[in-house]
């Protein structure tokens, strides 16, 4: 008999929200699901807030949209520049990281400003928390800080895989200059370019992959890295962004 799914828990900081319109956009509460994460197994989600636009998800609280931020959020460090504001999750929980002295988010869409004047998701952290926080509306293709940035971390995407995903973040990063840099959805990258040059996803071809793109990427520190993106991979990308790969 197989068992059952797991209720899905998180150590990270996950916001409370509440149901709400704004312009082209909608937060809505989905009550009981069956979710995927995307390194983890699928597991029961109570109560997960969505956003969406015209129909289409752009972020949510499923373990698959924190699990694909929370290596940026857990290795954030100093001054951290967040492009795209989304929920405000990434923002949120790399503020509450202790190695975080200043955050930073640029958004372009003026009605996802107004929607977080309204649901208020900063105000539910610490006072020393929130005062790390500042946000400024802006383009990211064009945007230039006023202080040095040690990690950049842009999603500003829809979907997780696109094609010249790291063309347009190394258009962001001639302007930022960022220490270190974590992209939404760098795992896919990784493993599509590697697999494009006929490296394996290992640590080796993944190094060697990273300094193609010339970008101060993070992740390859963690032991399990390489693993992670070869999981991911075949996980969400056999036979579609890449040929297929064996299990």
């Amino acid at each position: 008999m197989t068992a059952p799914p797991e209720a899905f828990a998180f150590d990270l900081f996950l916001p409370a929200y509440r149901p709400m319109r704004c312009g082209d956009w909608q937060l809505r509460i989905v009550g009981m699901s069956l979710v995927p994460g995307y390194w983890s197994a699928p597991v029961l989600a109570q109560d997960m807030a969505v956003l969406t636009r015209g129909g289409d998800t752009w972020m949510s609280m499923t373990p698959y949209e924190l699990e694909s931020q929370e290596i940026g959020v857990r290795l954030a460090h100093g001054h951290v520049l967040v492009f795209g504001l989304g929920m405000g999750w990434s923002a949120a929980a790399s503020a509450l990281n202790d190695a975080v002295s200043a955050v930073t988010v640029i958004e372009f869409d003026p009605d996802v400003l107004a929607m977080h004047r309204e649901l208020n998701v900063f105000d539910q952290l610490p006072p020393a928390a929130r005062a790390k926080i500042r946000i400024e509306q802006g383009d990211a293709y064009a945007y230039r800080p006023s202080m040095p940035v040690d990690l950049l971390m842009p999603d500003i995407w829809q979907p997780l895989v696109s094609d010249g995903r790291v063309d347009e973040v190394r258009r962001m990063q001639a302007h930022v200059n960022a220490r270190a840099i974590y992209f939404w959805g760098q795992e896919m990258e990784i493993a599509r370019h590697a697999a494009r040059a006929g490296r394996a996803l290992d640590r080796a071809g993944i190094a060697a992959t990273i300094a193609g793109f010339g970008l101060p990427l993070i992740g390859l520190e963690l032991s399990d890295y390489p693993k992670r993106v070869a999981h991911v991979a075949r996980r969400w990308m056999n036979g579609r962004w890449l040929p297929a790969l064996s299990a």
